[in-house]
């Protein structure tokens, strides 16, 4: 296979174990080197500033409204209107608590300074793939974010041991109603299959005896936490993939994860985000499942996906997901989403005469996030908000015309923030060259580059054309 060169290869990596990188940030990068840039991503010196500076939002707990009790034996319940009033008040404040989280994770994964701790928790997300839609609760889907990143690249075994009971996990897979009376083997299922070892790894026995040893942890609506009530776990032995013994929901990962085949779907999976669905070779699937090891390290897995052949292969090419797309396009641009204004207040901004649009700033931004949100639902994909426990699609399922319109209205919301200055002061012949260095492109095909030129007297535009053209959109 035809290798890249040093640069493109180190452009490549941060594309993969990162969000992108592009300017000057790209050029240090490559000017230290490949080897140099794996250990600045995966053996960063000190603390991010970037992440402390967006800390997690606290969130007060929602007042849930008490349940209507019925006005007699068979009679239907009535709701007062000030019930009626109340459970709209909650699922306001719901809504607005998720949409709080979700602006939250976007600037926290563009202001990252080391950015690979961040795409590895966006990873996690996809892969344990847990929606608001029916958790519901943003303080809990924070919570698990929070666990996502603290695991993120250590051992699997922990991450593993700490989802299993997880409070999010445990509302979106019915975890919190698996009771010995009452048993759900939602939570059992999924985990074996979509999680820990892959499609028919195990029986339907498997799952029933998975699912007692998952029995009684319940939700602690004070603190958030699950804590296991014994009346409600069945105690009595059971026996998964021929594993017996009093198996509890710690018990029961690790003779999930003790399985081989859970170290080749765990690592599979890896390799199909990072890498593409081209599988290794033969030789590099033996170092991957060698560096992932008994200790399931994540870590030391990434640098041997780094170092495989495969990743720095000039045919490869995977297609940036939404997300992934608009937090490496903002890191390029160097525009926080929390900082976006609405288009409609910014010729109002302009206007001292118009004092209501400059007093509430937060207004502003606020709209101006929302564009971006409408822009990635448009996209089809919402943090938070995976369309099934089977996570996000991959590949050309982001390429549709619909995603197309809607990226270039992202684009444009953030190339209308940004700060240009760099690519306008550049003759208009040279300004295809500056966005592509800008962006951290390889280079633009001829076409690509005939369509900049047509619009480079705008840089805004020529910048926004550029980030949804092919050269940038697939990661090459």
């Amino acid at each position: 296979m035809a290798q890249l060169s040093e640069a493109d290869s180190v452009r490549r990596l941060v594309d993969r174990l990162g969000f992108g990188s592009g300017g000057d940030a790209l050029v240090r990068l490559q000017s230290a080197g490949y080897a140099a840039a794996i250990d600045t991503l995966l053996a960063p010196n000190g603390p991010d500033a970037g992440a402390a500076a967006t800390p997690l939002p606290r969130l007060a707990a929602p007042e849930r409204p008490e349940r209507t009790v019925g006005r007699g034996a068979g009679e239907a319940s009535e709701k007062a209107p000030e019930d009626r009033a109340a459970r709209k008040a909650y699922r306001r404040q719901l809504k607005a608590q998720q949409l709080t989280a979700t602006r939250w994770w976007l600037d926290r994964m563009v202001r990252a300074e080391q950015p690979t701790r961040e795409r590895l928790t966006w990873f996690w997300h996809g892969h344990f793939a847990t929606s608001a839609q029916k958790v519901r609760v943003a303080a809990l889907m924070l919570r698990q974010n929070e666990t996502f990143r603290t695991g993120a690249l250590g051992s699997f075994t922990g991450l593993a041991q700490a989802l299993i009971i997880d409070p999010a996990l445990l509302v979106w897979l019915d975890g919190n109603d698996n009771t010995t009376k009452a048993p759900n083997e939602n939570l059992a299922r999924e985990f074996m299959e979509l999680f820990a070892l892959g499609h028919g790894r195990f029986s339907e026995t498997d799952v029933k005896e998975a699912a007692r040893a998952l029995t009684g942890w319940k939700i602690d609506r004070q603190t958030g936490g699950a804590t296991l009530r014994p009346k409600h776990h069945d105690a009595a032995s059971k026996t998964v993939l021929g594993h017996g013994g009093n198996l509890g929901a710690e018990e029961l990962v690790t003779v999930l994860l003790s399985q081989p085949a859970s170290t080749e779907f765990v690592v599979g999976r890896l390799w199909f985000r990072l890498v593409g669905p081209q599988p290794p070779s033969a030789a590099t699937r033996e170092k991957l499942l060698a560096a992932y090891g008994a200790g399931r390290d994540v870590t030391a897995t990434l640098r041997a996906i780094a170092r495989s052949p495969e990743l720095r292969d000039a045919s490869a090419s995977l297609v940036k997901q939404p997300v992934e797309w608009v937090v490496g396009t903002a890191r390029a641009l160097s525009v926080v989403p929390s900082t976006l204004s609405d288009p409609a207040n910014r010729s109002a901004q302009a206007d001292p005469a118009n004092r209501s649009a400059q007093a509430d700033p937060g207004r502003r931004s606020k709209a101006g996030q929302g564009r971006l949100l409408v822009a990635l639902r448009g996209m089809g994909q919402i943090p938070f908000r995976p369309p099934s426990v089977g996570g996000w699609p991959a590949g050309g399922a982001w390429l549709t015309t619909a995603a197309a319109a809607a990226r270039l209205s992202a684009a444009r919301a953030l190339t209308a923030e940004a700060d240009l200055s760099d690519v306008a002061k550049t003759s208009t012949k040279n300004r295809t060259e500056a966005i592509r260095r800008l962006l951290g492109v390889d280079a633009f095909t001829a076409r690509t580059a005939d369509a900049i030129s047509q619009v480079a007297g705008r840089p805004a535009d020529a910048v926004a054309l550029a980030a949804v053209s092919p050269e940038y959109v697939v990661s090459r």
